[in-house]
């Protein structure tokens, strides 16, 4: 277990290293110059020489890079052209709205999706199964910002239950922080769902079809224990990877909800320096939306050990 371990992380620190030379490169290599795409083109050359000055852009590539890198491990993202702070603190903060709004929205996502494949897969071919899977390619379909956009009218413009957008802040205190973040979780959850369900359903029908299940079932073993306890576990492999590629998704994905249900969140933040050109927040939003998704794919990779313990031993 522990060799598997190492050589996931080793993996995992090289995606991050290639990562971090693409993200360098696209982002101030390959545009031109960082300064001016900030500044515009109108800018004033005093101006635009101090900017490339403070951030470095007189210094070699190589140079910049290594050193974009060194201050990124000690936690040093740069300092915002925009916002005149350090990018760390800006992520910090926006990050305590974008990582509830992603669990909560997994969380949903996860709770509808399960129940709906297992009840989905006992029973193929009929009616039922029909009807779930018909509403499963309906979610699919229908865009996440449609969908909040049908919520904000009926739950927050006619019913008037829910606050149709903006955050209190957590200092307002936990309900009113978590109210603000449930239409847009069930905006992210109900699309993920229906591809979770779908992948659920396809998994636990190549499972119900092994001889271990026919012999259970000979043995007289009550139907829920075979599906639950027998079929759900060995079927676990594909859903655990849809579910750590949708995390990813729900935390990198959300610029278009957070933007619709106006969150200051890490969607919006990264939609915001993208429009102010602020490049070394675009930077650092982006490394930490990788880091997040390699460290996804590692916890993935463990909870494949657990659920196959063959993988824990196979060289």
């Amino acid at each position: 277990m522990i060799a598997y371990l190492i050589k996931r992380i080793a993996i995992g620190l090289v995606t991050l290293a290639v990562a971090s030379a693409v993200v360098f490169c696209v982002l101030e290599i390959v545009p031109g110059d960082p300064a001016l795409l900030m500044l515009g083109m109108n800018a004033e050359p005093e101006a635009l020489a101090a900017l490339r000055d403070e951030m470095g852009l007189n210094q070699p590539v190589l140079l910049r890079y290594v050193d974009w890198v060194s201050g990124m491990m000690v936690g040093d993202f740069g300092r915002s052209y925009t916002y005149s702070s350090p990018v760390i603190d800006l992520i910090a903060e926006r990050v305590l709205v974008s990582l509830p709004l992603a669990l909560m929205a997994l969380f949903l996502s996860t709770a509808i999706a399960l129940p709906v494949g297992i009840f989905s897969a006992a029973r193929r071919g009929k009616a039922a199964d029909t009807m779930v899977m018909g509403a499963a390619q309906v979610g699919v379909a229908i865009p996440n910002f449609w969908f909040a956009l049908l919520l904000i009218y009926l739950f927050a413009v006619w019913l008037r239950l829910v606050p149709a957008g903006g955050f209190p802040g957590w200092g307002a205190g936990v309900w009113p922080a978590v109210k603000a973040l449930i239409m847009p979780a069930v905006a992210l959850a109900l699309p993920q769902a229906a591809i979770l369900a779908r992948v659920t359903r396809s998994a636990m029908l190549e499972v119900l079809g092994e001889d271990y299940i026919r012999t259970a079932r000979a043995k007289g073993m009550p139907r829920r224990i075979v599906l639950w306890h027998h079929a759900l576990r060995n079927a676990l492999i594909p859903v655990l990877t849809i579910l750590g590629l949708q995390f990813a998704f729900l935390l990198a994905g959300t610029i278009i909800i957070e933007n619709v249900f106006y969150l200051p969140g890490l969607g919006r933040l990264v939609f915001q320096a993208i429009t102010q050109r602020d490049l070394i927040v675009v930077e650092g939003v982006m490394m930490l939306l990788v880091a997040t998704v390699v460290l996804v794919n590692i916890l993935v990779d463990i909870g494949y050990a657990i659920v196959d313990p063959r993988l824990r031993t196979r060289r």
